[in-house]
């Protein structure tokens, strides 16, 4: 207590030492800061607050960057998201990696919960086609986010053993998206015990792919049912003469020539003057068609204007 202490420095110090809070304590101090006595024999007294004032807020910034990087990771989402949940050691984050350009940490064996915030990628399929793909953290841990889940398209629920089935089923009744049932790691079963898995999905009448994330086996017809999951069709367009595009239109199954020429021509689709169609829902190539003629995948369209 410095000489010549004034009763409001003494009652700032009181406030100071029974504050709670980090901040609460900075602002103590502050007030103490400026209720210094000012005369020559306090000097080390202020220099003292002063340091301890420094040392307080650099405390408190440091606990501000900490709190904000262990924050969920904010998820823009697009057009086409799927969604991997699973228990720990399921093998997410490594199909995570297969399927995307993502490269997540991958958890040794025996080590649980490595994933604590959603891990993000994008999965290509075939030309011009991009799907998000996030991996959330295992099932049962504290920083699984059901939020994600339950608002994501599809759902890919992986699995390496059929018990996980009905306690994973209870924890995701509320997710809106398709689910697709992954049992991972088929490497380590015999073909018994791949037929007995299979059965058992079959009968629960489950969409389910087997596969390895190691030796790749059933990623590409993994990657097939994620897209088909969306509902989506793919369409390709072309100009008198010329080659289609590389790059498809994405249009939800069941859309017309109609929602092509309006994604195209933005408004102005009464100025076509002549479509052509080639492909699943033309009955011979170069067919002539309307507005109305509904689409399937890998249609080409071809607009002549007026």
């Amino acid at each position: 207590m410095p000489i010549n202490a004034h009763p409001d420095y003494l009652a700032a110090e009181k406030e100071y030492l029974s504050a709670e809070s980090l901040e609460s304590k900075l602002k103590s101090l502050e007030k103490l800061i400026s209720l210094s006595p000012k005369h020559k024999g306090a000097e080390n007294l202020r220099a003292q607050l002063k340091t301890r004032y420094k040392k307080l807020k650099e405390q408190i910034e440091k606990s501000r960057k900490a709190k904000k990087s262990s924050g969920k990771k904010g998820i823009k989402k697009e057009d086409m998201q799927a969604v991997i949940i699973g228990f720990t050691n399921s093998g997410k984050s490594t199909l995570l990696s297969v399927l995307t350009n993502a490269k997540p940490k991958i958890s040794s064996k025996g080590v649980s919960f490595t994933t604590k915030i959603p891990e993000v990628g994008m999965m290509s399929y075939g030309k011009g086609v991009q799907i998000q793909i996030v991996e959330v953290p295992s099932v049962g841990s504290e920083y699984y986010d059901k939020s994600v889940v339950n608002t994501a398209d599809v759902v890919l629920v992986l699995i390496t053993k059929l018990e996980e089935l009905d306690e994973i089923k209870k924890l995701t009744e509320n997710c809106k998206g398709k689910k697709i049932f992954v049992f991972n790691k088929s490497d380590m079963l015999s073909e018994k015990e791949k037929r007995k898995v299979s059965s058992n999905l079959q009968s629960r009448k489950y969409n389910f792919s087997l596969v390895s994330a190691k030796t790749l086996e059933g990623i590409e017809e993994l990657r097939e049912k994620i897209f088909t999951g969306f509902d989506r069709i793919r369409i390709y367009t072309k100009q008198p003469g010329k080659e289609k595009t590389e790059k498809p239109i994405i249009l939800d199954r069941g859309s017309a020539v109609r929602d092509v020429a309006e994604k195209i021509f933005h408004g102005f689709s009464d100025k076509v003057k002549e479509i052509r169609i080639t492909g699943p829902s033309s009955k011979f190539p170069n067919q002539i068609v309307g507005l109305k003629h509904i689409l399937k995948d890998k249609d080409i369209v071809e607009f002549r204007m007026k």
